[in-house]
C-alpha cells in the first residue's frame, strides 16, 4: 500500500521539473527579446515618420502654391488683408519647400521649424480659426463626390505638435544633423588624439615617448 502511495506521488511530482525548466526557458527567452530591444531600440526611429509627413506636407504645400501660378496666392493674401501680399506670399511659398525639405533630410530642424510654425499659426489665425477645431467636415456625398466643409485648424495644430516633437526629441536617425554631428566628433577625437606642434618623438628605440621642445616660458615638457 505504501509503495503504491508513494509511487503516484513521484508520478505527480514528475512534470515540476519539466514546468521549472519550461519557465526558466521563458523567462530566458523574453529576457533575450528585451535585451534585443535594448541593443536596437525602436523608438529611436520615432521622429523619420514626423519628418517624412511634415517635410512632404510642407513641400507639397508649397508647389501647390506654385502650380497655381505666381500671383494667385498673393491675390488670396490680399483678401484676406496681409500687408505686403507679394511678397509674404513669396516667403511662405519659400518657407514650406525650402523648410520642408530642410525637415525631411533632418537638417538644421530648431532653425528651420521658427518660420514654419510662424506660417501655420498665421493660416490658423487668419483662415481656420473661424471654422472650429475638426479640419474634416462632411456635409453631404452628391454624385460628382463628396461634400466638405471649411476645415478647421486641427491639421495646424498637428503640424505644430510634429515640429515641437522633433524640436525636443531631435531629427532620429538618417538625418543630417546625425550625420554632421559624427563628423564633429570624429575631427574632435583626431584632433585631440594629435600632439602639440612642437612635440617631436623622442628617438627612443620604441618611438613610445615625446618630447616638447622648449616653449616661450623656457621649460620643456619631458
Amino acid at each position: 500500500m505504501d509503495t503504491q502511495f508513494e509511487a503516484a506521488e513521484s508520478h505527480a511530482a514528475a512534470p515540476m521539473p519539466r514546468r521549472r525548466a519550461a519557465d526558466r526557458a521563458m523567462h530566458a527567452l523574453i529576457a533575450g527579446r528585451l535585451e534585443w530591444l535594448r541593443r536596437f531600440p525602436i523608438a529611436r526611429w520615432a521622429p523619420v515618420p514626423l519628418r517624412l509627413i511634415v517635410g512632404y506636407g510642407f513641400m507639397e504645400h508649397g508647389f501647390a502654391k506654385l502650380a497655381r501660378g505666381p500671383d494667385a496666392f498673393p491675390a488670396i493674401l490680399q483678401a484676406l488683408g496681409v500687408p505686403a501680399p507679394h511678397l509674404m506670399g513669396w516667403l511662405t511659398i519659400l518657407v514650406e519647400i525650402v523648410g520642408g525639405l530642410f525637415v525631411l533630410l533632418g537638417a538644421l530642424i530648431p532653425l528651420a521649424s521658427i518660420p514654419m510654425a510662424a506660417v501655420l499659426l498665421v493660416a490658423m489665425i487668419t483662415v481656420h480659426l473661424p471654422y472650429g477645431f475638426s479640419s474634416i467636415k462632411l456635409q453631404a456625398v452628391t454624385a460628382a463626390g463628396a461634400q466638405f466643409g471649411p476645415p478647421g485648424f486641427e491639421t495646424n495644430l498637428l503640424y505644430l505638435a510634429c515640429l515641437a516633437a522633433l524640436v525636443l526629441g531631435g531629427s532620429g536617425p538618417l538625418a543630417l544633423d546625425g550625420l554632421l554631428a559624427k563628423r564633429r566628433e570624429v575631427a574632435r577625437a583626431s584632433s585631440d588624439a594629435e600632439p602639440p606642434a612642437g612635440c617631436r618623438g623622442a628617438g627612443g628605440p620604441d618611438g613610445a615617448t615625446a618630447r616638447c621642445t622648449q616653449g616661450p616660458t623656457g621649460r620643456g615638457l619631458t
